[in-house]
């Protein structure tokens, strides 16, 4: 499993936010919604919370009060998180999502 480079690092292992995160709904795991919003809800575009399965600003783990702050000071490109911490697709590792791996830029 890849980890996000802006997890919360509570385990060394995975994203523990990740596994905690939830649809908007609550009765699904963040990506894996079933509900009549699941289309928007199974894919995640622009800006991310930390463990990069929800919308940045619409966190529903147990950081959502820390992730779901404007962010203050200088901001990155697309300005929805603190400069350092970009989780959109122009991050270098943005387009990943927990779980997946990048094998295009593996040899």
């Amino acid at each position: 499993m890849v980890k996000p480079t802006t997890c919360c690092g509570r385990a060394s292992d995975a994203c523990v936010c990740a596994q905690k995160a939830t649809c908007s709904c609550g009765k699904q795991s963040a990506m894996h919604c079933t509900c009549d919003k699941s289309s928007s809800e199974n894919t995640v575009q622009g800006a991310r919370c930390s463990c990069r399965a929800r919308p940045a600003g619409e966190c529903t783990c147990d950081r959502a009060s820390t992730e779901n702050t404007a962010p203050a000071g200088s901001t990155c490109a697309c300005g929805k998180r603190t400069a350092g911490s970009c989780t959109c697709e122009k991050a270098a590792d943005g387009g990943l999502l927990p779980g997946e791996v990048d094998f295009t830029t593996q040899s």
